[in-house]
């Protein structure tokens, strides 16, 4: 395990000095060029922010459940080596040039959103087609992340040693609740006392640690079946996307940047000195039946954002851009936090890679890595305590999913406002409510624990959006008359991929007796989001012809 760890390090830090810097030396850096953060610099949302935190807010915004799910979800289906394979070349020649470019591209375009290049570059029809794909995508990442959530706070009671009632799930729900609560009491104070963030570190910090340790012992408080606690998750997106930045989005984010960094930690300890041994098979000829069981194309969606993924562009243009000091700025914070999610990947991929096959059977991705991560921890903190550090490890997959969530529904809200200008107070509420409505009635449909249903789908609409991304780029560097093949090509195979894997989960649907239900909704949306793709891809032409 470590050697494999080893070689994937190596490759990825060749793959930062050397591609990203010939991708690098495609843009052309400039430091002598004033960035937008520097040209405007209100300190609302231009603020020049030096690299070192810039890329930590980045990664944290960027990192989420999808460098966790998907690679724990693949290697049950293929094995650990396709995977590993894939993330490793997939993020070093994909997905970094991804997230690179589209900052880069945002950068040259007064810090503008990928939609926004998109209409400036290929038109107002092609920007609707875009926001209109955009939105279709968050929908399927709220529909997955809840849905794989939900059946996290669901768990067994059980005795533990010392004769204590026990219940995973609900100890998980019980700290994931509580952290939020802690995130909201922690914006309320920095908004009116204003105290030194060190401080507020000191004491957040600390009480965030002991409220996974609180919820092992009254894990029973917060037990609930799984459809009621995603009708709760979907009620919590509405709210908290409705709410100021400061008084749950900023200090939970914080927060949340200290609990993905003790899971890295975690990982590093278990797999470099835990000396596990490998127990799943490296490739799986004999794939599970149905329609997600052949490699191609499922492994690349389904491992999604482990690899590359669509919804980095919208955070790099959205909001890193406005941060960027010095255009040489943004290798590092673009290309090198997407290398740092690939290593994510491979901890994700490691927590499954230990598990005993037999003692997999039933649980969902998060309760693996929880689990996983769980064992890394007892290496430190003692094998008797692993009921603790599986619970942190769950809980740190729950936050990752709480940010993906609030931000999902946000973007979605903004996305229907702008395009059928719904202004003001009540205009946000309907655009809340048209955003959290399809996800609400897709999970009744498809009943609790399908997030498989909507994975596919989802890594799908991701990956493609990140294709589309790339085509803008491509448009933008040839009308610029630069070299443009490092973001055609991985475009044009993102492309094929993942139109490839929609035509197949359309036809899946459409073969059969047509019934009403998610599966024939996902179908419904696959052939929408073909049609949009082509619709941008003939725009494009227009563009470049």
């Amino acid at each position: 395990m470590a050697l494999i760890a080893i070689a994937f390090l190596i490759f990825l830090a060749a793959g930062y000095k050397l591609y990203g810097r010939y991708v690098a030396s495609q843009y052309r850096l400039d430091d002598r060029a004033t960035t937008p953060a520097v040209n405007v610099n209100d300190g609302v949302d231009y603020c020049p922010t030096k690299p070192f935190y810039l890329f930590g807010q980045h990664f944290s915004a960027i990192a989420a459940a999808g460098p966790i799910v998907g690679p724990i979800a693949a290697c049950l289906q293929f094995g650990w080596l396709p995977c590993l394979l894939w993330i490793g070349l997939g993020v070093v020649f994909i997905g970094a040039v991804h997230d690179f470019s589209s900052l880069v591209a945002s950068v040259r375009h007064e810090a503008r959103s990928i939609a926004e290049i998109v209409r400036q570059r290929l038109g107002r029809r092609a920007w609707v087609f875009m926001m209109l794909f955009i939105w279709l995508a968050l929908i399927y990442v709220i529909c997955a992340f809840t849905d794989v959530t939900a059946s996290t706070f669901v768990g067994i009671s059980e005795d533990l040693p010392s004769g204590q009632a026990f219940n995973k799930g609900g100890a998980v729900a019980f700290a994931s609740t509580a952290y939020l609560f802690l995130a909201i009491i922690m914006g309320v104070i920095q908004r009116k006392w204003n105290p030194p963030l060190w401080l507020m570190t000191v004491i957040f910090v600390p009480a965030t640690l002991g409220v996974v340790y609180l919820g092992t012992k009254i894990s029973t408080l917060l037990i609930l079946p799984a459809p009621t606690w995603s009708l709760i998750i979907l009620a919590y997106c509405f709210v908290a996307s409705m709410l100021p930045v400061w008084l749950l989005l900023q200090p939970r984010g914080y927060l949340g940047g200290f609990v993905l960094y003790l899971a890295l930690a975690a990982g590093i300890i278990g797999i470099f000195f835990g000396n596990f041994d490998i127990q799943q098979k490296s490739f799986i000829t004999a794939h599970a039946p149905g329609l997600t069981g052949a490699l191609f194309p499922f492994l690349f969606v389904t491992i999604a954002c482990g690899a590359c993924s669509g919804f980095h562009g919208l955070v790099a243009s959205g909001t890193t851009s406005k941060q960027i000091s010095l255009e040489s700025h943004c290798r590092p914070v673009g290309y090198g936090a997407m290398l740092l999610e690939g290593f994510v990947a491979l901890i994700a991929l490691a927590t499954v890679m230990i598990a005993v096959p037999a003692t997999l059977k039933g649980l969902t991705p998060g309760t693996i890595y929880g689990n996983g991560i769980g064992h890394f921890l007892t290496v430190v903190i003692g094998k008797e305590n692993f009921y603790i550090a599986a619970t942190f490890g769950m809980m740190a997959f729950s936050t990752f999913i709480f940010d993906t969530l609030d931000v999902a529904t946000r973007l979605g809200r903004y996305i229907l406002q702008e395009l059928f200008d719904l202004r003001g107070r009540k205009g946000a509420v309907i655009a809340t409510l048209l955003t959290i409505v399809p996800p609400t009635v897709l999970l009744l449909l498809a009943g609790s624990g399908m997030y498989r249903l909507f994975w596919t789908l989802f890594g799908s609409s991701n990956q493609l959006l990140a294709a589309l991304s790339l085509l803008a780029i491509t448009v933008w560097l040839k009308q610029s008359k630069r070299p443009f093949l490092f973001t055609l090509i991985p475009m044009l195979f993102v492309m094929l991929i993942t139109v490839w894997s929609l035509i197949l989960q359309a036809s899946w649907v459409f073969k059969d007796k047509i019934v009403l239900n998610a599966t024939l909704m996902n179908g419904i949306v696959s052939v929408v989001l073909i049609l949009l793709a082509i619709m941008l891809a003939v725009e494009a032409l227009r563009s470049m012809l």
